[in-house]
């Protein structure tokens, strides 16, 4: 949910984009969000959209795995590569070690950090990363600035 409205900037202004593509990961095929959407982002030629789910019974169709093992199938230039990635820090961190297995450098490589929050205006300290307050300086951050931080466990 937080990438679609970045996903959604990208497909108005189509024009000012290269390849896009969309690795998309749930648990289970009831836990996909957007259904219709999903299907009308697959449709698209200019649009690679590839779903994984950890989990599904023997209706489902799809991959069945966790989305780092859907990069096989995305041709990425790493020179010319901006990578979203939102999930939990576990898999955003195997994501990142598959991108940066395909050459795509930290500083091409954008994370949105969702920790807990309480006031939304710094106040609180409650969602503290190190330095940052998440509320007021993210959620979403280049990699090369948090990467020390979520390297760090409870931190």
């Amino acid at each position: 949910a937080p990438l679609r409205p970045a996903l959604y900037h990208v497909l108005n202004h189509r024009d000012a984009y290269g390849k896009v593509m969309l690795l998309y990961g749930a648990r289970n095929p009831e836990r996909l969000l957007y259904i219709d959407e999903l299907k009308e982002w697959r449709s698209r030629l200019d649009l690679q959209v590839e779903i994984s789910v950890g989990s599904a019974g023997r209706d489902w169709g799809g991959h069945i795995g966790v989305a780092t093992d859907q990069m096989k199938y995305l041709d990425l230039d790493p020179g010319q590569t901006a990578a979203l990635i939102c999930s939990s820090e576990r898999m955003m961190r195997a994501m990142i070690r598959e991108l940066n297995q395909y050459g795509v450098i930290d500083q091409q490589i954008y994370v949105s950090l969702e920790r807990n929050m309480r006031c939304g205006m710094g106040l609180c300290g409650h969602c503290q990363l190190g330095p940052t307050l998440i509320c007021r300086d993210g959620p979403v951050y280049r990699l090369d600035q948090v990467d020390q931080l979520m390297s760090i466990r409870e931190l």
